[in-house]
């Protein structure tokens, strides 16, 4: 059986990845809606052996639609999710809008995949950090996961295409001896610079992007106590997010036996020997890769490692994509 897919965003960094990841995971699709602003729309993309056509998102029609997958930010989410859903889409929302919804599930397939069996027509993505650390947290849950400290890498294509051309046109300025262009996406020039903050400062001194990070752990590994503190930085890296994690046990767990651990996740690349993974190396690919890792000799039951993935990928579209091959796995479509 094929499924009449919809991508809402479809010309952005996520939604484009979005396309090639149906193909890439062999989603069977009989029918792909690609939908975007009235801006956007006209332009066209490649889908296996046919030419699609961009939508307009405000006049396009759900009924007939079964999977609707979301990349159109939060403001899009909030008003075209609950419309896709009362047409008979299961929506796929990449978007914060839904994720902390008692009723709407927040899956890493790898981790979580049982909790897609309480979908009411909307499971929520992951924000793309959350991804990738849950993912190396799993294998340790049951050694009574205690506290988490992180500390997050995370490139420019995070923020979107302009985000890229931003870097891109401030690092040329810098190799060419020119003034560098004023920045539009942040605050400050990002290139060979970091930026401690990701998302607005909360009254606690915590950014958005921490407090996602902090809340959707607990959600996703069923640990509504974990005590768990992130400090998310945005670095001058085009693809890749990287994570500095901390963990402590209530029993112990040797570099050996957490190695074995995490080697049995899947979706997971151990790097035990070797180099230490890189965003470079993460890019254009869905594994997650694991690397450093040592004992925290500061606490008890203590380890430490460093976790890389390609944050438009398993971090954004492909988790997405894999969320409904997995539903199909499990007979929920």
């Amino acid at each position: 059986m094929s499924y009449s897919v919809a991508v809402v965003g479809a010309t952005g960094a996520v939604g484009s990845t979005m396309i090639q990841s149906l193909q890439e995971l062999n989603f069977p699709v009989s029918q792909l809606h690609l939908l975007a602003t009235a801006r956007s729309a006209g332009s066209h993309y490649r889908y296996r052996d046919q030419t699609v056509t961009v939508q307009d998102i405000e006049n396009f029609d759900f009924a007939g639609v079964q999977v609707a997958l979301f990349a159109g930010g939060e403001i899009a989410s909030e008003k075209l999710v609950p419309r896709a859903q009362q047409a008979g889409a299961i929506c796929i929302d990449n978007s914060a809008s839904f994720r902390m919804h008692a009723n709407v599930p927040l899956v890493v397939p790898e981790v979580n995949s049982e909790a897609l069996r309480t979908h009411q027509g909307i499971i929520a993505n992951p924000n793309c950090s959350t991804i990738q650390m849950v993912a190396a947290l799993k294998p340790f849950v049951d050694l009574g996961l205690r506290r988490v400290l992180v500390s997050t890498y995370q490139s420019v294509s995070g923020t979107g295409k302009e985000a890229i051309e931003e870097l891109e046109n401030q690092t040329r300025a810098w190799a060419s001896g020119q003034p560098a262009p004023p920045p539009r996406i942040y605050p400050v020039p990002i290139a060979f610079n970091v930026l401690p903050q990701i998302g607005s400062f909360g009254p606690d001194g915590f950014t958005g992007e921490e407090t996602k990070m902090m809340e959707e752990t607990r959600k996703i590994l069923s640990l509504p106590q974990l005590r768990i503190s992130a400090t998310c930085v945005r670095v001058p890296v085009f693809y890749g997010h990287s994570e500095s994690v901390h963990i402590e046990l209530d029993r112990p767990c040797s570099v050996a036996q957490a190695e074995e651990r995490l080697k049995t996740m899947a979706g997971l690349q151990v790097m035990a020997a070797g180099p230490t993974p890189t965003p470079l190396q993460a890019a254009h690919q869905d594994e997650v890769m694991v690397g450093r890792i040592r004992l925290d000799p500061s606490v008890e039951n203590g380890l430490q490692f460093w976790v890389v993935a390609d944050n438009l990928r398993k971090g954004a579209a492909s988790n997405a994509v894999q969320i409904a091959c997995k539903m199909l796995e499990m007979k929920l479509l």
